[in-house]
Formats: C-alpha cells, sequence, structure tokens
C-alpha cells in the first residue's frame, strides 16, 4: 500500500473542507464535475427524473450508463489541480450523503527503476480502489502528474513496457465502469497533449485551470487581507501589478500569490510591523511569477 499510494484520506474530511472555502472560483468548477458525475453516480434518481419529466426513460438515459467515471484536470503548475480533485471529492459524497475514501496515487510508481513493474502496480492501484467501493460509500483515485504514467503511445521514446503500463491503465478505466459510479478517477496534468488519446477521449469531463483573472486576484488578495486595512484601490492594484500585462504576458499562479507573495510580504513585516500595501508591492517586485510549463 505505502508503494502504491501516498495517502489514503477518508471523506468526508474537515480539513479538506477548509481548504475548499479558501480556494478563489472553486464552485464553478464543483458545479460542472458534480454536474457530470452525479449521472453516474445517481443512475436510479436519474432514471426517475426521466420519468417524472418525459414519461418515458430516455434512450440517452441509458446510454449514460457507459460513460467513463473519468476527470481530467488539466493547466499549468500552481493553478489548484491537486487540491481541487480533494475538495470535488470531499463536496460530492457531502451532496450525495455518502462516505467515501481518496486514494492518491504515488509518483513513486513512475519512479527511477519501476518502469518493469508500472503495470502491475497500476493493476494493484486499481484493486485498492474497488476494495473501497460499497454501496454507501464512493472512492476517488487521484493520477497526479498523470502525463507522467499515461504518456501517448504514439511517442517513439516510449518503452515497451511503459506502452504496457498504459494500455493496463486504459483497460482498468473501462472496468471501473461496472462500479456503476461508485469509483471516479481523476488525472491531473500540466500538458494535456501529452495524455494518450484513448485516455482522453475517456474522460466524462476535461476542465481546464488557467492563472487567476483579474477578478479572482482581487478576490483572492481582498479574501486574504482582509484586515489588513488596506483599500479597495490598494486591493485593485496588487491584482492589476500580478497580472500578465505588468510581467510580460505571464501571471502570477494561485500558488504564487498564496504560498509566496502573501507569506513572504508577512514575513518582511514579522514581528514588529504591520502588514502594509507599501511591504506586499516590494515584495511583488521581488518574487516573479512561475514559469510556465509547455
Amino acid at each position: 500500500m505505502n508503494t502504491i499510494f501516498d495517502n489514503i484520506i477518508e471523506l468526508p474530511n474537515k480539513a479538506i473542507k477548509e481548504r475548499a472555502d479558501g480556494l478563489i472560483g472553486f464552485t464553478d468548477k464543483f458545479n460542472r464535475v458534480f454536474g457530470n458525475l452525479r449521472l453516474l453516480i445517481d443512475s436510479e434518481g436519474l432514471k426517475e427524473w426521466s420519468l417524472r419529466h418525459h414519461g418515458v426513460e430516455l434512450a440517452a438515459v441509458s446510454m449514460l450508463a457507459d460513460r467513463h467515471p473519468l476527470v481530467i484536470l488539466a493547466g499549468d503548475v500552481g493553478t489548484g489541480k491537486t487540491v481541487s480533485a480533494e475538495a470535488i471529492a470531499d463536496h460530492a459524497v457531502r451532496e450525495l450523503d455518502r462516505e467515501g475514501f481518496f486514494l492518491r496515487l504515488s509518483t513513486r510508481v513512475r519512479g527511477e527503476g519501476l518502469h518493469g513493474q508500472m503495470g502491475g502496480l497500476v493493476n494493484d492501484a486499481f484493486a485498492q480502489l474497488k476494495e473501497q467501493v460499497g454501496k454507501k460509500r464512493v472512492a476517488f483515485l487521484l493520477i497526479d502528474e498523470a502525463d507522467a504514467i499515461a504518456s501517448s503511445r504514439s511517442t517513439l521514446q516510449m518503452h515497451q513496457e511503459e506502452k504496457a503500463a498504459v494500455n493496463t491503465l486504459i483497460q482498468k478505466i473501462d472496468e471501473v465502469r461496472e462500479m456503476k459510479g461508485r469509483a471516479v478517477i481523476f488525472m491531473s496534468t500540466n500538458r494535456l497533449d501529452f495524455l494518450d488519446e484513448a485516455i482522453v477521449r475517456r474522460a466524462a469531463v476535461v476542465v481546464q485551470f488557467t492563472r487567476p483573472s483579474l477578478e479572482e486576484r482581487i478576490e483572492l488578495f481582498a479574501k486574504f487581507l482582509n484586515g489588513a486595512e488596506l483599500s479597495e484601490s490598494e486591493i485593485a492594484d496588487l491584482a492589476k501589478r500580478t497580472g500578465p500585462e505588468s510581467n510580460g504576458g505571464l501571471g502570477y499562479t494561485f500558488s504564487d500569490l498564496t504560498l509566496r507573495v502573501i507569506p513572504e510580504a508577512i514575513a518582511a513585516c514579522f514581528p514588529d510591523n504591520k502588514l502594509s500595501y507599501s511591504a506586499l508591492i516590494d515584495t511583488i517586485k521581488k518574487v516573479a511569477p512561475s514559469p510556465e510549463i509547455k
């Protein structure tokens, strides 16, 4: 188990919910993902909906049963993919009034020296996923940095055992449909174009994560600096200074702002001075946005 997963989290989880409360733009992403997952998880409710509103079970309802419970979260580093996967899973079990488990596949599965074992470890991971599933329990598997294990098989440099591992992964994703929505797979990637085409085609939904917009940066600064006695115009200026227009076309990521800019500004003021607008400006001048992964 330690070889396969970085951690296994019981859901619902208080710590995950608290982190989700700090996510900017989370509600829209959750509604889109959960709206699609609910069609798989609540198949009986979907049939009842069809009969209530249309008087028949629409052919489209039975067709939905063939969809794969696969969600791909794609976007740049630091845009909140991993924490959003946890938050979506936690929020989903709360909405469904169920219990669940969140399993994060270890990066060691595709680490050095394990390429020949990848197929077997993928098998083991999905076997554990099935074990966690129950009538009132939903299991979520996160494959982080998925492009490292699910790269396109058309890549000339790919070893045969790596292609076999991708084939195994596709087979296991197909098998998860038999669990009728009680198991959900998340894949996060910085490079969607590197994922195998057959895997991308199987996704029920692909969510693109981008660096925060001006409005999202204003919301972020206003939320995390509430009580710091900054004016609306100062908040707006901080948001402008951390946008792409002020940084050669590359704006700051969510994690740049929450884990680098704001903490470093606080560190510059602690313990003798209050957090100030000028300290934040000085920090922004020193801390550059994370480079974009291409």
